[in-house]
């Protein structure tokens, strides 16, 4: 697998086969290949001011595990699931969850969506637009939220989001069908699909029973 985030990656496997065989300094190319997306999952699911610490002992327990990482498969899920819980755990542990305007700051990163140039009608609409977002996500369901996070604003696809929520395939479709359907009301936009659908296509087929 060949990845650009924040660093590249010419070919994981191989990078992952150096590091089994004791090359631990070929790690630090996954490293800054994946942190970005890695503070990303940290933030959106409430890690906040940890979300540093967070990330780098995610990292630490991947490079402790990946004698256990089935060959062939994408680093980069199978290291966010750990991410998921290892926020999940900060969570916890604190006892606390992020506050909506706190998360949202943090998400946009300090990389605005619009130019500066930009109408600030504009700017203010789109602003709000996203704070309604959020306050939406923070009316789902743990499994729901989950599941639009990684799809959406982790931007995996639905193989790699099965990977790293630990979920049948058939339960990722079925949870994001769920979810967007509940987004759309309660933003008022109707039924909603997402850019094109939870898997390309309208409604869900099949997966699990329940949501």
């Amino acid at each position: 697998m060949r990845t650009r985030e924040g660093g590249l990656v010419d070919d994981e496997a191989v990078v992952i086969a150096r590091v089994r065989a004791g090359e631990p300094e070929a790690y630090a190319e996954l490293v800054r290949a994946h942190t970005a997306v890695a503070l990303r999952a940290a933030v959106a699911c409430g890690a906040g001011a940890e979300a540093e610490d967070v990330v780098q002992q995610a990292f630490f327990k991947a490079y402790r595990s990946l004698g256990r990482f089935r060959e062939g498969s994408a680093f980069r899920p199978w290291l966010l699931r750990i991410v998921v819980n290892e926020t999940r755990n900060t969570v916890r542990s604190a006892g606390r969850r992020r506050a909506v305007a706190d998360r949202e700051a943090d998400l946009l990163g300090g990389e605005p969506r619009i130019p500066e140039s930009a109408d600030p009608a504009v700017a203010v609409e789109e602003r709000e637009r996203s704070r309604r977002l959020l306050d939406a996500l923070d009316g789902l369901s743990e499994e729901h939220r989950q599941v639009v996070i990684h799809r959406y604003l982790l931007e995996l696809d639905e193989t790699e989001t099965a990977r790293a929520l630990g979920w049948p395939r058939g339960t990722v479709k079925s949870r994001l069908s769920r979810a967007l359907r509940k987004l759309g009301r309660v933003l008022g936009e109707g039924p909603a699909e997402g850019p094109e659908g939870p898997d390309g296509r309208k409604g869900s087929e099949g997966g699990e029973g329940r949501g």
